[in-house]
């Protein structure tokens, strides 16, 4: 009996085989993974304690404390991911240009075009999709091995990528891959800077993975009955801002580029861990942020802005209560400093005669 039950625990125990692949080849295979088929279970552990509020979305909820994540995954194109809740779950499903948002629990669904911008999501934070967002801009010269570990029972040899950018909030980024598919299995993102713990602020790992394509059956959609489902004009807050406001951001904003080509109220800026979002925010959706962001530990306050600086991640909020002007929210793996020049050029943007209202 005692053999019966360590036959589970032996294949933990055992040395990890590693391949003589290199870090180059690696990289193409992260880098391309996009179209790997694949299904399982991932688990989250997210260290940056973000004060904010339901305008923002899970954003806060995601990046602290644990996320289970059930994943099923054709291609780019079409893929549903549950997140599962102590009570329920919150799924998306994603067809084309469509991603569809099930909350269980309330038996209710929104259906929503996928926007050119918008606020991070729980399909943002899996292992192959986080990876291939912070080694995107990583060339060959930029990555090394590094041991190999067993990821989800595959013996998954690792790189290690280090940015040269002085201007990213980022230390180095690890990540373990599949080496028949590419497939990024585990990511672990580390801070740099004085304050760094040195333990990662963020870890995202399959506990269970199949990489082969799942049918098409697990990535639909079908609403049983009694589910109310809409349609709504906008994603969340990133994408209202950026259709409607009266503004038009620049192409460039502290010497990084935008990753739009289309001109809108907001934008993205940069590319793989040295990007930031920003967007303009009225009063309402301001005045209640900028409080809790204010009473963050590590807030820095100034007359006309906020910043807070929590691991790798980096939140400015321009302007005071009761201000009459519109705020901008600049927020990203950057460096304070990155923001506070971003922001002086988006104080400076004159309004713009646009159709439609916020």
């Amino acid at each position: 009996m005692l053999a019966v039950a360590a036959i589970p625990v032996v294949p933990r125990l055992l040395p990890v085989d590693d391949t003589d692949v290199s870090a180059a080849e690696l990289l193409a295979g992260v880098q391309g993974s996009a179209d790997v088929g694949h299904s399982g279970y991932a688990e989250t552990e997210g260290a940056v304690q973000l004060p904010v509020g339901d305008d923002l979305g899970d954003v806060g909820e995601l990046l602290a404390g644990t996320t289970r994540l059930r994943v099923w995954w054709q291609d780019a194109d079409a893929w549903r991911v549950d997140r599962l809740l102590l009570s329920g779950e919150v799924d998306l499903v994603h067809d084309g240009p469509v991603t569809v948002a099930y909350d269980y629990e309330d038996a209710q669904a929104v259906v929503t075009e996928d926007p050119v911008l918008r606020l991070p999501r729980a399909s943002d934070l899996l292992p192959p999709t986080l990876a291939r967002t912070a080694l995107e801009d990583a060339s060959p010269d930029d990555v090394s091995r590094i041991d190999p570990r067993r990821v989800a029972g595959i013996d998954a040899p690792g790189i290690r990528y280090e940015p040269s950018s002085d201007r990213t909030t980022v230390e180095r980024v690890d990540v373990w891959v599949d080496p028949g598919s590419g497939l990024p299995l585990r990511i672990e993102v580390r801070a740099s800077g004085p304050d760094a713990s040195g333990s990662p602020d963020v870890v995202s790992a399959f506990e269970e993975v199949e990489v082969e394509r799942p049918g098409d059956d697990r990535v639909g959609f079908q609403p049983a009955a009694g589910v109310d489902v809409d349609r709504a004009r906008t994603l969340d807050i990133a994408d209202a801002a950026g259709r409607y406001a009266p503004f038009l951001v620049p192409p460039t904003l502290a010497g990084l580029d935008r990753r739009s080509d289309d001109a809108a109220a907001a934008g993205v800026y940069g590319a793989g861990v040295t990007r930031f979002i920003a967007v303009p925010l009225r009063g309402r959706e301001a005045d209640p942020l900028r409080e809790q962001l204010r009473a963050a530990p590590d807030a820095t306050l100034g007359r006309r802005r906020t910043v807070v600086a929590d691991g790798a991640l980096t939140v400015l909020l321009t302007g005071s209560a009761g201000d009459d002007r519109a705020a901008w929210l600049v927020a990203g793996t950057v460096t304070p400093e990155v923001l506070e020049e971003a922001a002086r050029a988006l104080l400076e943007l004159d309004f713009v005669d646009r159709d439609g209202d916020r």
